[in-house]
Formats: structure tokens, C-alpha cells, sequence
């Protein structure tokens, strides 16, 4: 009873607070842990006349069905883990340098201005980003290809139609639509470093450059480390809307990843049983790297998710 009263007057304590909360919470029971009871039926042949409770258990069926029976299957594996391996080499970095050089301008003014710019492709369906790179990217009217050939003189190359290209434009695009916002969280960081650290740094002698290196990069690893084990967490997934916007049967041998199998299959196909099992492999696999990393981390720094 003790221990209510004291819930209870916390509750009431804070109760503005609480109120903020609560449509975060709503929204994660209703659209995240409600959905959960429907992972039953990865383990079912699942059929909507049935339903849930009525549709015959068939164990890991649809799982080995995947692995053993389906021909692409470690072709969509092979491709979904190169697109997120490109993806941490190449765009998690570049949020982190972007907010350094941001940090490092001197001209308030101009350093709004640019952030702006940078912010400004988040904003953008990404009905509309795949708009932009297929018509930038046409090999007859695109401007790219256009600059190629007047600059160049190279052949207009057809970027969307070859699949040694797929991964390329895939994680460009990725860093152009979402490095400036993902500056936001490292500005942060460094805004919170003590300025008398850089003074001190000046008095010892230290340039620009050792400044960035010792105190403004050390300052933004605590927020490195946890965007690099939440980023793990879709480690199996990658932007389906958009590579199923632009991939097409030419580019299909790298651009064909898991979740747009999921899509053909569970959606076009209406084999919800199927696609539920490789979607729930999807999560195993990024829950397990969570996991994982997070004891890393956890083992050799301070920070870690929990």
C-alpha cells in the first residue's frame, strides 16, 4: 500500500509531465506492442477465414521455406546486408563531419543559412526523392548525365538500369536526404562541451585541427555510440519505400532486398504467413545485434543503451 501511495503522489506530482507522455505511450501500445499478437502467425498457414485462433500451426514451415526452398533467398540476404554495410561506412560518418565543419564556422549568419539548406531534403516525401533521382538520372534528358557528357565527354550512363550503380545511388541519395538532419543530435553534443576546454587547448598550443580531434569529436562519442547500436536495429532492413520506387527488373540482382520480397509476397501475393516469418527474422536479427553491441559497448565505455 506504500508503495501505491507513493506512485500514486508521484503521479500526481508530476502530472503535467505524465500528460505529455501519454500520447508517445498510446501511440507505441497501439501501434507497436498491439500489432505483436499477429506474430502467431509466422508459425501458421494462416487463413483469413479462420483467423488467428482457427488457422492450422505448421511450426518454422515458412522459415525453412525461405532458406531452403526459395531460390534468391541468400541473393536478398547478401544484397539487403551490402545496402546497410555502405550505408554505416558512408552516411552514419557523415552527419558527424557535416556537424563538426557546422560547429567550426565562424559567421553565425552564413552557419544558419547552410543548415538550413542541409535540413531542407528531410522534409521531402520520399515519393518525391525517388521523382528526383529518376528524372536527374535519365540517361537522355537527366542533368547529371547531362554534365557528364559536356564536362567529361563521357557516354550518358543509364544509373537505375545497371545494378554496379543500384548501391550508389541508394546511399548517396540516403546521405543527401538525411545528413543535415541528422546533424541536429551531435550539435547537441558539442554544444554541451565545457568552451574551457578549448581554451585550455589554445593555451597548451593546440591548432584547429587537435582542438577537433581531443575535445569536439570526444564530446560527440557518447552520441555516436548510441545512434551506432540503434542504427544495428535495422541492420536487416533498409528504405523500402524508396528502393521500391526505383528498382526495376534491370537492377534487380542488387537492388531485390528482403523487404521488398516481403512486399511481392505477403501484400501482392496475400501469403501473409510468409511474409510475417522472414519479417520476424528481420527483427530476431536486429534485436540480437542490439543486444550484442550494446554489451560491447557497455564493457568498454561509459555509455550504452541500458
Amino acid at each position: 500500500m506504500a508503495q501505491l501511495s507513493r506512485i500514486g503522489y508521484v503521479l500526481r506530482k508530476h502530472k503535467a509531465l505524465y500528460l505529455l507522455m501519454l500520447p508517445g505511450i498510446l501511440y507505441y501500445l497501439i501501434f507497436k506492442y498491439a500489432p505483436m499478437y499477429g506474430i502467431i502467425i509466422a508459425f501458421q498457414d494462416y487463413s483469413i477465414g479462420r483467423g488467428i485462433l482457427g488457422s492450422k500451426f505448421v511450426g518454422f514451415k515458412h522459415l525453412i521455406e525461405f532458406f531452403y526452398v526459395t531460390p534468391d533467398a541468400w541473393k536478398l540476404i547478401r544484397n539487403t546486408i551490402m545496402l546497410n554495410v555502405y550505408d554505416l561506412l558512408f552516411h552514419f560518418p557523415a552527419p558527424i563531419i557535416l556537424a563538426t565543419l557546422f560547429h567550426e564556422l565562424k559567421s553565425k549568419w552564413f552557419k544558419r543559412f547552410v543548415q538550413n539548406i542541409s535540413y531542407m531534403p528531410h522534409f521531402l516525401s520520399t515519393v518525391v526523392i525517388a521523382g528526383i533521382l529518376v528524372t536527374f538520372l535519365s540517361p537522355t534528358t537527366g542533368v547529371v548525365n547531362h554534365l557528364l557528357v559536356k564536362l567529361l565527354g563521357i557516354e550518358p550512363i543509364m544509373f537505375l538500369g545497371m545494378p554496379e550503380w543500384f548501391r550508389t545511388v541508394y546511399v548517396g541519395s540516403e546521405i543527401w536526404q538525411k545528413v543535415g538532419w541528422g546533424t541536429i543530435l551531435y550539435l547537441a553534443a558539442i554544444a554541451g562541451i565545457d568552451p574551457t576546454l578549448y581554451e585550455a587547448a589554445k593555451m597548451d598550443g593546440a591548432n584547429r585541427w587537435q582542438q577537433v580531434r581531443h575535445i569536439t569529436f570526444i564530446g560527440m562519442v557518447p552520441v555516436m555510440i548510441i545512434l551506432f547500436v540503434l542504427s544495428l536495429g535495422n541492420f536487416m532492413e533498409a528504405s523500402f519505400e524508396k528502393i521500391l520506387l526505383i528498382y526495376n527488373t534491370m537492377n534487380y540482382e542488387t537492388s531485390d532486398v528482403i523487404n521488398t520480397f516481403v512486399y511481392r509476397r505477403g501484400i501482392l501475393d496475400a501469403d501473409f504467413s510468409f511474409a510475417t516469418a522472414v519479417g520476424l527474422f528481420q527483427s530476431a536479427i536486429g534485436f540480437i545485434l542490439v543486444v550484442a553491441a550494446n554489451r560491447i559497448v557497455r564493457k568498454y565505455s561509459e555509455t550504452s543503451l541500458w
